[in-house]
């Protein structure tokens, strides 16, 4: 298994609760520092206050986690549209230097919606192929199925039954997942079954009917924490309930502290290089109008920049970006690689 893959957490909820800080705690430690952490706005990007829901999050890892000093940026990155939009590498430039991205309640289609096939998925994808944390809740973790459950669709405006295509993240490895979040919620109480993310065991039944026969349902209580360790092929079960696989219609369930390969999920293999992502080389440069080449000296800064994004010596990458911007040349972050473009020199 590829050594630099980035561990993956789901939450069924309880992110920001005492049982999630600990699961954070854990995988803060396990990162090298300092700890920058990314919240995405996406998932909650349809909502006026979208900035509100992502800002607690961020303030929740300030606070809560303060031993480990986390540099925390908000991605409002809310829609394929501007002027917040997903495929803008402004805003979402933090993220090639995060090492734990977090992603979490929304609605999961919408969040599949707007993220699919957009630089802020690239970026997500790439940093975790280069070893960042990345950690999704409630509806971010049912939007990287590879078959999503429509909750509000079907539990708030009363659609049919049915599954969407999911970001099907976990798929480059093999599994072929359903992910089901709150799976033992009881917010109805005893006049609503809202268990199997609100959808009540009876019309769970039905969709479950509905998943092709490949497809393995990974189901994760509330307050409860599924960790996956890709350098291990294994799974670990943290928190105050359980996780359920069903997988050719048998169903496993590991509680709190058990410990699973992953293989259990799927036939699980390293996924693919993801070259088209963040890593890429240096190809496109704008050189000072009416000059034939790039001057020496700004080359071999934008090679030594390079070299320790990849390294993630981000202090180093700092420097080099404001050596550039003495000399006139300002860096956007792009799926190609780095962009520079001229701005004029402020040397005196």
């Amino acid at each position: 298994m590829d050594s630099t893959l980035g561990k993956v957490v789901l939450f069924g909820s309880g992110e920001t609760a005492p049982s999630g800080r600990l699961i954070h705690e854990r995988l803060f430690s396990q990162l090298r520092p300092p700890v920058r952490v990314a919240v995405l706005e996406t998932p909650a990007g349809f909502q006026p206050n979208s900035e509100l829901v992502a800002q607690e999050v961020a303030e929740f890892i300030r606070s809560s986690l303060q031993n480990y000093s986390p540099l925390v940026s908000v991605i409002p990155a809310r829609s394929k549209s501007p002027p917040f939009s997903t495929d803008d590498p402004e805003i979402l430039s933090p993220m090639l230097e995060a090492n734990y991205i977090f992603l979490g309640p929304g609605s999961p289609t919408y969040a599949v919606s707007h993220l699919n096939g957009t630089l802020a998925w690239c970026y997500l994808v790439g940093r975790h192929r280069r070893g960042a944390t990345v950690s999704m809740a409630s509806a971010a973790a049912i939007a990287v199925s590879a078959r999503a459950l429509p909750v509000y669709e079907i539990f708030k405006a009363g659609h049919d039954l049915h599954w969407v295509d999911g970001l099907d993240f976990f798929g480059p490895f093999g599994l072929e997942l359903a992910i089901v979040t709150h799976w033992d919620n009881r917010e109805g109480g005893a006049k609503l079954d809202t268990s199997h993310c609100y959808m009540g065991q009876a019309r769970w039944e039905a969709l479950y009917k509905m998943l092709p026969s490949t497809t393995s349902v990974l189901g994760i209580d509330e307050h409860t924490g599924l960790v996956f360790d890709f350098q291990s092929g294994q799974a670990s079960v943290t928190g105050k309930g359980s996780v359920t696989v069903i997988s050719s219609g048998s169903a496993l369930v590991y509680p709190d502290g058990a410990v699973f390969p992953l293989d259990k999920l799927g036939v699980y293999h390293s996924p693919p290089p993801e070259a088209e992502c963040y890593g890429a080389p240096v190809e496109t440069v704008v050189p000072t109008e009416g000059e034939a080449a790039l001057p020496e000296e700004v080359a071999e800064l934008l090679r030594k920049r390079d070299e320790a994004r990849r390294q993630e010596r981000w202090a180093e990458a700092d420097l080099m970006r404001q050596r550039l911007a003495d000399l006139g040349y300002g860096i956007e972050d792009t799926r190609q690689g780095q962009r520079l473009r001229y701005k004029g020199s402020s040397r005196r």
